[in-house]
């Protein structure tokens, strides 16, 4: 029985990620895209238009997985600071297993190609946008609860934090310092 179409696209785009994820967009081939997919040149360029559209739909896909991700994280049972602390530290848990870490797939995409290609840079903005309204929320029901502090803006305790996050995510590519990182995440809790 074959399978459907939208499957197979599925499977190709989340290979393509894969491969994105590892490389970056400038580093990956056109050979290496066709070895990670199964699909050869012309089959990649037919289906999905060239590399850079095929780079969209994969950075897309992961901002839908791992945004979908980090909600679940922030909108679990319990207290606020926990449920911030549990998104940071499952994030360099994930970023320092392994021998290559690789980051945060939109904090990379970010960094290398949102400056120059603005559908990359919307895609990003939308991810990071998603993450920043949920931080809003959990804050500002913190406050309500007496659990953080009042004293300040919700959305702006909120970029506070997503920039610790982030900022995390792209320090655990560089370092394998697990306490420096778990320090960063203290003193950005402490803040709240």
């Amino acid at each position: 029985m074959a399978r459907p179409r939208a499957f197979e696209e599925g499977r190709v785009v989340d290979a393509a990620m894969e491969t994105f994820w590892r490389h970056g967009y400038e580093a990956t081939s056109t050979r290496e895209l066709s070895q990670s997919t199964g699909l050869g040149p012309s089959s990649l360029y037919n289906t999905f238009g060239g590399k850079r559209q095929l780079f969209v739909r994969a950075l897309r896909r992961y901002c839908e997985t791992a945004t979908a991700r980090q909600v679940e994280v922030l909108q679990q049972p319990g207290p606020v600071r926990e449920r911030l602390r549990a998104l940071m530290v499952e994030a360099i848990d994930a970023d320092l297993d392994g021998e290559s870490p690789r980051g945060c797939f939109a904090v990379n995409s970010a960094i290398e190609a949102a400056g120059s290609d603005p559908e990359v840079k919307e895609a990003v903005r939308g991810n990071f946008g998603r993450v920043e309204d949920e931080l809003c929320a959990v804050l500002t029901f913190g406050q309500s609860t007496g659990e953080i502090r009042a004293d300040r803006d919700a959305r702006a305790l909120a970029r506070q934090v997503q920039t610790a996050y982030y900022g995390l995510r792209v320090l655990a590519r560089a370092s394998d310092d697990r306490d420096a990182l778990l320090s960063t995440v203290e003193l950005t809790l402490a803040g709240v």
